[in-house]
C-alpha cells in the first residue's frame, strides 16, 4: 500500500490522475476523488490457477482533509501536554529534577498522540544555587555556610516539522479497491461510485434486521420460512420504494419537505427515510360507531393534514385511500 500510495502522490503532481465526479442532488457536478489503477498477477499455491485483477488507488479529498483535522489536533494537544511537563516555579508545581524521566514523559506523549517525528523538543538544564548556614541559630560572619544546587530540567522549545508533516499529509486520504471486472464493463469511475453506493444495499439488509425484524423466525416447516421471508422482503421493498419515490419527487422539484422531524419543526429535508414518512401517519385514526339497533354505521376519519396530503401526492396516491374508510355504511 505504501508503494501504491508513493506512485500516487508521484501521478498527483504530475496532473496524471483520473478524476472521479459526481452530480450532487442541487445539479453541481464535485469532485469526490481522483485516482489511478495498476493491475497485477494472481494465483493459488494449491494449484495451477492463475488470473490477474486490477487494483484501483483513490484518494478522496474530502477523507484526506478529515485526516488533516485529525491530525492538527493531536499536535495541538501534544503541543500543551509538553509545556505541561515542565511548569514554572511556582507552589504546588512539581519540577523535573532527573532527565531520564523528562525524556520518557516526552515519548509517551508523543506515542500517545502519535505525532512521534513531527514535533522537536528542546529542553535545558537550571541550576539554583541557595547559600544555607550549618546548624541552628542565625547567621553570622564567622559561622560555617554551606551552598545547596537545585536543579531543575525545563522545555525551552517545541517546534514543528513542517516537511514531514507535509510530506505525511500529502498521503491522506488514500485508499484501495480491488475487482476482476474488466475496464468495458466498469471504469475506474464507475467502480469507485458503485463502492460509494454500497450503504444502500447495506441499508436494505438493516431494514431487514431491525424494522421488520427478520430474526427469529418462530416457524418450523420450510414452506413457512420461504413464505415469512418472501413477505418480509416485500414490506422492505415497498418501504425502499416509498422512500425513492418521494426523494426523486423532492430532488427533481429542487424542493424540500418540513414537517418530518418533531424534535426539530424548522428542519426541512429532501431526504426523508421510510420510517419518518411512516411516522408521519401515526395520527390517522378512524372512529366507527354503531347505532343501538345496529342499522347504521358511522365512521369519522382524521382529516389529512397538508404535510399527509403533500406525501400522498409526491407518492402518486390519491388521498381517496384514506377518505373512502369514512364511507358511511348501512347495517344491511
Amino acid at each position: 500500500m505504501a508503494q501504491w500510495i508513493d506512485e500516487g502522490v508521484a501521478q498527483e503532481r504530475k496532473g496524471a490522475l483520473t478524476p472521479i465526479m459526481r452530480v450532487h442532488p442541487g445539479g453541481q457536478e464535485v469532485l469526490v476523488a481522483q485516482g489511478y489503477e495498476l493491475e497485477r498477477p494472481c494465483d493459488l499455491a494449491v494449484s495451477a490457477t492463475h488470473w490477474s485483477e486490477r487494483v484501483l488507488v483513490v484518494r478522496s479529498p474530502v477523507h484526506a482533509a478529515q485526516q488533516a483535522v485529525g491530525l492538527e489536533k493531536r499536535l495541538v494537544q501534544a503541543e500543551h501536554k509538553l509545556a505541561a511537563l515542565t511548569p514554572a516555579r511556582g507552589r504546588g508545581k512539581r519540577q523535573r529534577t532527573d532527565e531520564v524521566t523528562l525524556v520518557e514523559a516526552i515519548a509517551r506523549v508523543l506515542q500517545e498522540q502519535q505525532v512521534e517525528g513531527l514535533l522537536t523538543v528542546a529542553w535545558e538544564r537550571q541550576v539554583e544555587q541557595q547559600i544555607h548556614y550549618v546548624g541552628r541559630g542565625r547567621g553570622s560572619a564567622k559561622r560555617a555556610q554551606q551552598v545547596r544546587a537545585h536543579i531543575r530540567y525545563h522545555i525551552t522549545r517545541i517546534a514543528r516539522e513542517e516537511d514531514t508533516i507535509a510530506t505525511l499529509t500529502a498521503r491522506f486520504g488514500w485508499k484501495a479497491f480491488v475487482t476482476n471486472a474488466t475496464q468495458q464493463r466498469l471504469s475506474l469511475a464507475d467502480a469507485v461510485l458503485c463502492y460509494r453506493n454500497e450503504y444502500r444495499i447495506e441499508r436494505i439488509f438493516n431494514r431487514l434486521k431491525s424494522r421488520v425484524h427478520i430474526a427469529p423466525l418462530f416457524v418450523t416447516r420450510d414452506d413457512q420460512i420461504e413464505g415469512l421471508t418472501y413477505l418480509l422482503t416485500l414490506g422492505v421493498r415497498v418501504l425502499t420504494v416509498m422512500e425513492f419515490v418521494l426523494r426523486r419527487s423532492l430532488q427533481n422539484e429542487q424542493t424540500h419537505l418540513p414537517g418530518l422531524h418533531p424534535e426539530n419543526g424548522k428542519k426541512m429535508t429532501n431526504t426523508p427515510t421510510a420510517e419518518r414518512i411512516l411516522k408521519a401517519f401515526l395520527e390517522v385514526s378512524l372512529s366507527i360507531l354503531q347505532t343501538a339497533t345496529g342499522e347504521e354505521i358511522r365512521r369519522w376519519l382524521t382529516p389529512l393534514s397538508a404535510l399527509q396530503q403533500a406525501i400522498l401526492s409526491r407518492l402518486g396516491l390519491a388521498t381517496s385511500l384514506y377518505q373512502q374508510l369514512e364511507i358511511q355504511n348501512s347495517g344491511n
